[in-house]
C-alpha cells in the first residue's frame, strides 16, 4: 500500500508559488465542497487536504512535478458530475480544479473542428457549433454542466452514441500533462493515421490516471436540418426492448434510442411536476431521427411508427421537449425515491440489451431495495439504479454488493463489461480486479506503473496498484 506525504504548510507555500496564494485553499469550508462528486452515500466521502486552481497547462505541469518530488497524490476534478466516485480524493492530498482552463480557442467552420481548453462545458461547445451550422456529437445527459476534459477522461457516452460513438470518436487530438509533469500533444487533425502507438486513445478514457487533459481538438459535423423525436409507450417491458432491437435492424440510422422503465417515468414526472401519458403503467422508448431532407425524414418516421405500433406500443406520439426533460432528469429524480442511491452502467452487446434488462428487472425482485432501469438502448449501455430507502446501512451495503455481483457476472457471461460511459472510478475498483481478464489487467497495471511510477495521478481509481 502506497504511503503519501501529508500536505504541510511548506507544501502549501510551494503550491502558492506556482499558482498564486488565492488559488490554494486549506480552509475547512472549501475542503468540504470537494469531499464528493455525484456520490450520495456519506460513507464514500473523503475530504481533500488542499484545493488548487491552476490557470494553465504550465502551472499544472509544475504542480505535478512538485507532487512527484514530495510524493503527494493529485485528484483531478472537472465539473464533479462523476457517478463512479471518480472525483473523490480517496487518498487525500490535493484536488486540482480545471475550471480556469475555460477558453474556446478556435472554431474553423470550413475544416469543421474546434480547439478548446479542458474546462469548457459541453453545452458551450454544442451551442457554438450549432450557431455556425455545425454539430458536436458528444451529448452526455449532464451536458449542461459537465466539461469536455471530464468527458474525454471518462470517454463519456450519452444519447447520441448509438449513431456517432462515444467521446473518443469526437476527438482529433489532445494536449495533456503526463504523470511526471511533462506536457505532450497527442494525436493529429487527420482522418486516419498509422504512425506509431495511438497514444491519444490511451489517455482518453483513463480517468485521469495516465494524464491530465488540458486541451482538445474536436471533430464537428454538418448540422442536419430535419429532425423528429418519437415517443413509443409500452405497458410491457419485454415488448419495448424487443422493439428496440427491431429498430436497429431497419437501417433507420437513429441518432438516439433511449429506454425508461415505468419507475423512471413516474419519478421524473414527479420531479418535473408533469404527468405525461401512461404515468402509471408506461415504459418509454424515445427515438430521434435526423436527415438532410424532409422526404427522407418522413419516410423513416412512417417506417418507425409502423414498426413500434406492430411491436405492441399502446401509443406512438411526437416527443416534444417535455419528454427529453424527463430523460435528462432521471439521475436527479432519484432523490425523490431515495436520498442515497447508486447508478450503474454495465454495457452489453446491442443484441443482448433486451435479455439483460429482463435479467436485471427479474432478479431485482429478490432484493430489499427498489431498482429503476433505463438504457441507452441503441448502444447497449444499461443503467440500473438501486435506491436505499430506509434500509439499515449494513444491510444496504451487503445486499447491494450481492446484487451488483450477480448482475456483473451475468453481463460478462453475455459478452459485456462493467462500464459503458461512467468509468470505474473508486466505486468499481474491486469489481474491476475481480471481473477483468488477469492478462488484460496486468497489461493495464504495467502501463500505469511505467507512466506514473509513484502513483501520483488519481490513485485509488480504476486500478488497485
Amino acid at each position: 500500500m502506497t504511503t503519501y506525504t501529508k500536505i504541510t504548510p511548506e507544501l502549501v507555500s510551494a503550491m502558492e508559488q506556482i499558482v498564486g496564494k488565492k488559488n490554494v485553499s486549506t480552509q475547512a469550508e472549501v475542503l468540504e465542497q470537494y469531499k464528493t462528486d455525484e456520490e450520495t452515500n456519506p460513507s464514500h466521502f473523503v475530504l481533500p487536504e488542499a484545493v488548487v486552481k491552476p490557470a494553465n497547462a504550465k502551472e499544472i505541469g509544475e504542480l505535478v512535478k512538485l507532487a512527484n518530488a514530495k510524493h503527494f497524490p493529485i485528484t483531478v476534478r472537472s465539473a464533479g458530475t462523476s457517478l463512479s466516485d471518480g472525483a473523490i480524493p480517496v487518498k487525500g492530498g490535493v484536488v486540482l480544479l480545471m475550471e480556469k482552463l475555460n477558453k474556446i480557442i478556435k472554431i474553423d467552420e470550413n475544416a469543421m473542428y474546434m480547439e478548446v481548453e479542458a474546462g469548457v462545458t459541453t453545452k458551450e461547445i454544442q451551442e457554438l457549433a450549432h450557431s455556425k451550422g455545425l454539430f458536436y456529437a458528444g451529448d452526455p445527459s449532464s451536458a449542461d454542466s459537465c466539461t469536455i476534459g471530464g468527458n474525454i477522461a471518462t470517454n463519456a457516452g450519452g444519447s447520441k452514441a448509438v449513431r456517432f460513438g462515444s467521446t473518443r470518436e469526437q476527438v482529433y487530438s489532445i494536449e495533456a500533462v503526463m504523470p511526471t509533469g511533462t506536457l505532450v500533444e497527442l494525436g493529429a487533425r487527420l482522418k486516419k493515421k498509422s504512425t506509431g502507438y495511438c497514444l491519444e486513445q490511451l489517455i482518453m478514457g483513463s480517468e485521469g490516471t495516465l494524464g491530465i487533459i488540458t486541451k482538445a481538438t474536436l471533430k464537428l459535423k454538418p448540422l442536419e436540418p430535419c429532425r423528429f423525436d418519437l415517443l413509443a409507450i409500452f405497458t410491457e417491458v419485454k415488448l419495448a426492448t424487443a422493439t428496440v432491437q427491431k429498430i436497429l435492424k431497419q437501417g433507420l440510422e437513429p441518432t438516439s434510442v433511449e429506454f425508461m422503465d415505468n419507475g423512471f417515468v413516474r419519478s421524473t414526472n414527479d420531479f418535473c411536476h408533469m404527468q405525461l401519458p401512461h404515468y402509471e403503467d408506461g415504459n418509454y422508448v424515445i427515438v430521434t431521427i435526423e436527415s438532410m431532407t424532409e422526404d427522407d425524414l418522413n419516410t423513416k418516421i412512417e417506417r418507425l411508427d409502423t414498426l413500434c405500433s406492430a411491436g405492441g406500443a399502446v401509443e406512438v406520439v411526437e416527443a416534444d421537449e417535455r419528454v427529453w426533460k424527463l430523460r435528462r432528469s432521471c439521475q436527479e429524480s432519484l432523490r425523490i425515491v431515495s436520498p442515497v442511491n447508486t447508478t450503474d452502467d454495465v454495457v452489453v452487446p446491442v443484441d443482448k440489451v433486451a435479455e439483460c434488462i429482463d435479467f436485471v428487472m427479474d432478479h431485482s425482485e429478490d432484493y430489499p431495495f427498489n431498482v429503476l432501469t433505463l438504457a441507452h438502448a441503441g448502444d447497449g449501455n444499461l443503467h440500473f439504479c438501486a435506491c436505499k430507502g430506509n434500509l439499515d446501512d449494513k444491510v444496504w451495503e451487503k445486499k447491494l454488493e450481492e446484487f451488483h455481483n450477480e448482475v456483473y457476472a451475468y453481463a460478462y457471461k453475455i459478452g459485456g463489461r462493467l462500464s459503458g460511459e461512467h468509468g470505474i472510478g473508486a466505486k468499481k475498483i474491486k469489481e474491476m480486479a475481480k471481473f477483468t481478464n488477469p492478462e488484460e489487467l496486468a497489461v493495464m497495471k504495467t502501463i500505469k506503473k511505467a507512466l506514473d511510477p509513484q502513483n501520483i495521478l488519481n490513485p485509488g481509481k480504476l486500478l488497485d496498484i
